[in-house]
C-alpha cells in the first residue's frame, strides 16, 4: 500500500513538474534583421543575398492613401504595384468600400531613356536587347518610400525613386531623381504621358470621377558629371478634369516630410532601447497619418484598401482616439472628437444599439454583426479621452454619449450580472457566446473613468457613486462568470461554454483586474497561444490579430510582470520594425495578409503611455503614474507630452538606493516623486 502511495505521489510530482515547465515563457525564436535603423530615425534595407523578397506598405494623406506592393528578385530588379485609394470620391450605393481605387503597375509608366537606352524598371522584361536594368541597391522607409538604384554596367546613373502621398490633395506622387556618376555627359529623358479613366455616371456619387495618371517635368536633359534632374509621375482624382491645377512634386514631397516631422515632434519616447524608440516613432506616423478630411469632418480610417472615410466603435472610438489625447496632434484630436460626435447622432430614447460603423463620409452605417459590445467600446474610449484631453468643454460635449452608452450596457446585464452582446469585435469570426470577457472588461473600465469624469464635471455624487458601485460589483461578477481554469492555467474563459484558451483573456489585465494575473500571463506566453507573430486568436488556430497582442503587452506591464512583458515586447517590436514585413503593427493573418491598419499603431503607442509609464487619467489635470522601469534600464522618458490641458515631460530614473525617481517637468515647474518600482504616485499638473 505504501509503495502504491509513493508511486502515485511520484506521478503527481512528475505531472506538476511538467505543468510548471509548460507554464514558463516559451523560448522566443531568433531573429535575423532584414532592415537597419539609420541615424535620422528611418530604416533601410540594403539589398543583399536574401533574395527574392516582397513586402507591402501603406501611406496616407487627408485625401488619398497609397498602398505599395514591392519586390526585389534574385538579380536585384524591382517590381512595384501601386494601388491609389481616393476616400472621398465615392460610388453608389453607399457602403464601406464604395470609395474608388486604381492600381498602376510598372509597365504602365512612361518610358525613361538613358543615352537612348530604355531603362527597365520591371522584372518581366529584364535584359531585353540593349536595355538598361534598374537594379535596386537599397530601400528606405520613413513616411516616404525611397529606392536607391543604379543603371548601367559599369554604373552610369544613380537613381533615387521616391513614392509618397500628398498631405492634403487626392494625389500620390512617384519621383525619379537621376544623378550622373560618370565623368562624361549623360542624356536622360522621360516620355510625356497622360491617361484618364472616368467612372460610370449612373453609379458615381455626386458626379463622375476621373482618375488621371500623368507625367510631370518630362522631357530630355543632358547631365554633366555630378549633375541631377528629376521626373515625376502623378496619380490623382478629380471631378473637374478640364481644369487641373499645376502639380509641384518637390513642394508636395517637402510638405509630406514636414507633416511626418510634425507628427514625430510631440510625445517622444527615449529609452536605452533604440528599436523600441524607433518603432514607437513609426507607430505614431501610421496612427496619425490615416485621417481623412471628409464632408463630415476629419475621420480616422483603418485603411488596408477597404476602410476609408469611415469609423468603427473599436478601431477609432476604443483603440486610437484615447491615444490622440496624448499625441499632441491637432488633426488627431479633431478626428477623435468628430468620431464621438458622429456616434452620438445615433443615440435614441429606445436604447437601440449604436451602429458598429459609420461609413461613406458619414452618409451610411454598417451594423452587420449586431451589437458587438460597441456601446462599451465607445464609453471606454470616450471617457478615457475626455479625461486625458483635459478640456472641460470637450468633456461636457462627450458626457451625454458616455452616459447613454453606460445606460445601454446596464440594460443588457443578465441574471449573472454581466453584460450581454450579439458578438465581439471579431464579428463572428470566432465564437463569443452571449456574454464575452472583452465587452465586460471595457464596460468595467468605462464605469471607473466615468465616475472620475463626472466628478470633474460636478455631476451629482449620486450618479458617480452609482458608477463606482456598479464597477465594483461587475468586477466580482466577471470573476464568477468568466474565471476558470483552462488548459491547466488559472485564467478566464472568454464566454460561458468556452473550453480553450483565447487571446482576449488579456483584457482584465489591460483594464486593471489582476485577480488571475499570474495564470493569465502564463497562458498568454504559453506554447498554446504565443506564436512567432504574437498571440494566436484561439488555441490550436493559426489566425492572429495584432490588436490582442498589443492589449496583452500593455496589460502584462500594468500587472507588474515587467521583465516578462519587455522580453516579448522587444521581440515583437524588432519583428515588426526590422523583420520581413515592416515597419508598423499589423491587423491580422491570414485575413488581410497583415495589412498595416492604422489604429493598431495607436494601440502600440499605448503600451508605453499606459503600460510602461503607467499613466492612468484621473482628472483634467491629473493622472496616476505607475512606472515599470526594466531591471537593465537606468532611465526612460516620455517628452513633449501634450495632454491634460498642458505640455510636460515625464522622466523616470533609477536612484543609487534602488528607488525610482519620477520627474514631471511642466514649463518652469518641476515635481519629483521617489517611490519603489511599480508603486503608484498621483500626479497633479
Amino acid at each position: 500500500m505504501k509503495a502504491c502511495k509513493n508511486k502515485v505521489l511520484l506521478i503527481l510530482f512528475i505531472l506538476s513538474t511538467q505543468f510548471s515547465l509548460r507554464a514558463q515563457q516559451i523560448a522566443l525564436p531568433k531573429q535575423t534583421d532584414r532592415w537597419s535603423i539609420e541615424k535620422d530615425g528611418s530604416i533601410t534595407w540594403n539589398i543583399g543575398d536574401r533574395l527574392p523578397h516582397a513586402d507591402h506598405i501603406e501611406m496616407s494623406g487627408e485625401k488619398v492613401s497609397l498602398w505599395i506592393a514591392y519586390s526585389v528578385d534574385s538579380s536585384g530588379m524591382s517590381k512595384i504595384s501601386r494601388t491609389v485609394v481616393f476616400p472621398t470620391f465615392r460610388m453608389l450605393p453607399d457602403d464601406t468600400r464604395s470609395h474608388i481605387a486604381y492600381t498602376f503597375n510598372d509597365n504602365e509608366l512612361p518610358r525613361i531613356y538613358i543615352n537612348n537606352r530604355l531603362l527597365r524598371t520591371d522584372v518581366a522584361k529584364n535584359g531585353e536587347g540593349n536595355d538598361l536594368a534598374f537594379r535596386v541597391k537599397s530601400i528606405n522607409q520613413h513616411g516616404i518610400m525611397r529606392m536607391m538604384a543604379e543603371a548601367g554596367n559599369p554604373a552610369q546613373i544613380k537613381i533615387e525613386r521616391s513614392l509618397f502621398p500628398s498631405v492634403d490633395k487626392p494625389l500620390a506622387i512617384e519621383t525619379f531623381k537621376f544623378t550622373n556618376i560618370t565623368n562624361k555627359p549623360v542624356t536622360v529623358s522621360m516620355e510625356n504621358l497622360k491617361r484618364e479613366v472616368t467612372t460610370d455616371t449612373a453609379k458615381s456619387k455626386t458626379a463622375p470621377h476621373t482618375v488621371i495618371m500623368k507625367s510631370v517635368n518630362d522631357g530630355s536633359r543632358t547631365l554633366q558629371p555630378g549633375e541631377s534632374t528629376a521626373f515625376s509621375i502623378c496619380y490623382l482624382a478629380t471631378d473637374h478634369p478640364s481644369s487641373l491645377a499645376h502639380i509641384y512634386p518637390d513642394e508636395e514631397q517637402q510638405a509630406r516630410a514636414n507633416r511626418v516631422a510634425e507628427i514625430l515632434a510631440p510625445l517622444q519616447l527615449e529609452t536605452p532601447d533604440t528599436i523600441l524608440n524607433t518603432e514607437f516613432a513609426f507607430a505614431k506616423i501610421r496612427a496619425t497619418e490615416s485621417i481623412y478630411k471628409t464632408k463630415s469632418g476629419y475621420m480616422h480610417g483603418p485603411g488596408g484598401l477597404s476602410y476609408y472615410a469611415a469609423i468603427w466603435a473599436n478601431d477609432q472610438a476604443e483603440y486610437v482616439s484615447p491615444y490622440f489625447a496624448f499625441s499632441g496632434d491637432r488633426i488627431g484630436n479633431l478626428s477623435a472628437m468628430n468620431c464621438y460626435r458622429l456616434f452620438a447622432r445615433y443615440m435614441n430614447p429606445e436604447y437601440k444599439p449604436i451602429p458598429s460603423s459609420i461609413v461613406a463620409e458619414g452618409d451610411a452605417t454598417w451594423n452587420g454583426a449586431g451589437d458587438r459590445g460597441d456601446q462599451a467600446m465607445i464609453a471606454y474610449g470616450a471617457s478615457r479621452y475626455a479625461l486625458a484631453n483635459g478640456n472641460a468643454d470637450s468633456a461636457k460635449a462627450l458626457w451625454p454619449l458616455i452616459t447613454w452608452c453606460l445606460e445601454y450596457s446596464h440594460r443588457h446585464i443578465n441574471l449573472q450580472g454581466v453584460v450581454t452582446s450579439d458578438a465581439d469585435e471579431l464579428e463572428g469570426r470566432f465564437p463569443a457566446g452571449k456574454a464575452n470577457l472583452s465587452t465586460n472588461c471595457l464596460y468595467y473600465d468605462a464605469l471607473i473613468s466615468a465616475a472620475l469624469l463626472g466628478k470633474q464635471l460636478h455631476v451629482p455624487g449620486k450618479q458617480t457613486d452609482s458608477y463606482t458601485k456598479e464597477a465594483n460589483q461587475l468586477k466580482i461578477n466577471i470573476e464568477k462568470y468568466f474565471g476558470a481554469t483552462i488548459g491547466g492555467y488559472k485564467t478566464y474563459r472568454y464566454y460561458e461554454t468556452n473550453s480553450v484558451l483565447r487571446a482576449w483573456i488579456c483584457m482584465p489585465l489591460a483594464t486593471g483586474i489582476f485577480d488571475r494575473s499570474k495564470g493569465t500571463i502564463d497562458a498568454l506566453f504559453s506554447p498554446q497561444l504565443w506564436t512567432a507573430d504574437g498571440l494566436a486568436t484561439q488555441e490550436g488556430k493559426d489566425t492572429f490579430w495584432d490588436r490582442s497582442t498589443l492589449y496583452a503587452l500593455r496589460g502584462v506591464l500594468q500587472a507588474g510582470a515587467t521583465e516578462t512583458a519587455m522580453n516579448f515586447l522587444q521581440y515583437y517590436s524588432r519583428r515588426r520594425l526590422l523583420g520581413e514585413h515592416v515597419p508598423y503593427p499589423v491587423e491580422a493573418y491570414p485575413e488581410g495578409n497583415q495589412r498595416h491598419l492604422s489604429a493598431e499603431s495607436g494601440l502600440y503607442c499605448r503600451i508605453f503611455t499606459e503600460g510602461l509609464f503607467g499613466m492612468r487619467p484621473t482628472g483634467f489635470n491629473s493622472f496616476d503614474c505607475t512606472p515599470r522601469l526594466p531591471n537593465n534600464w537606468n532611465r526612460m522618458e516620455l517628452n513633449n507630452i501634450h495632454s491634460f490641458g498642458t505640455i510636460f515631460d515625464l522622466k523616470i530614473s533609477r536612484q543609487a538606493n534602488g528607488k525610482i525617481l519620477v520627474s514631471v517637468l511642466n514649463g518652469k515647474n518641476q515635481h519629483t516623486y521617489t517611490l519603489t518600482n511599480g508603486e503608484t504616485v498621483h500626479v497633479q499638473l
